[in-house]
């Protein structure tokens, strides 16, 4: 229960809005008024927003490893991404709101299913090739990856937990999907 609530308060940071701050820039109040780092690479550059997405992805990689290496079972480090996750999606340092996850995902799931991760990837990374938008990628991604999850042999516990965290993430991205459906989500220019 410990790391669980440890997982949570790491997951809690919010690296964009720090980072943001280091400029002088409330991403908040800034862009798309998000705090992950497609809306940093936007406002302040490729840098920050590269920095916003390591540390984020940390933020999910850090707990489920510290995990890992214990002698806890395996299941554990599922509830601790989870947690990890819903502490960046609902920071208790910004009253229960936050980013959209995906990163803070990416890291929970580089530790425990790395191969579902590679599968993700490549389809956020064709659908980036073919439209450009992020968002696409990040939504297709979160879709598939308990899938993905599933048929690479995860148990049921990390394909229940890989769900949760499939519907958060494309819950989250309701705005994107309204611009999409109507055709005024920003494309991403590198």
């Amino acid at each position: 229960m410990a790391l669980v609530a440890a997982a949570y308060l790491v997951g809690s940071i919010p690296t964009g809005l720090l980072l943001g701050k280091v400029y002088g820039i409330d991403v908040r109040k800034e862009g798309s008024g998000n705090i992950g780092a497609t809306n940093l690479y936007r406002t302040i550059g490729r840098k920050v927003g590269v920095i916003t997405l390591i540390g984020d992805c940390l933020k999910g990689l850090i707990p489920v490893l510290a995990v890992k290496f214990s002698s806890l079972p395996p299941d554990h480090g599922a509830w601790v991404g989870l947690a990890a996750f819903c502490g960046h999606v609902f920071s208790l340092f910004l009253k229960f709101k936050g980013g959209k996850g995906v990163a803070t995902a990416l890291g929970v799931f580089l530790a425990l299913s790395p191969m579902a991760v590679a599968v993700a990837i490549f389809l956020f990374a064709l659908l980036m090739y073919l439209w450009r938008y992020v968002s696409l990628g990040s939504i297709a991604a979160a879709a598939v990856m308990p899938l993905a999850v599933a048929m690479l042999g995860g148990n049921g516990t990390l394909i229940l937990v890989t769900l949760i965290i499939a519907v958060i993430v494309i819950l989250r991205h309701y705005e994107n999907i309204r611009r999409l459906i109507s055709g005024t989500e920003n494309r991403f220019k590198a």
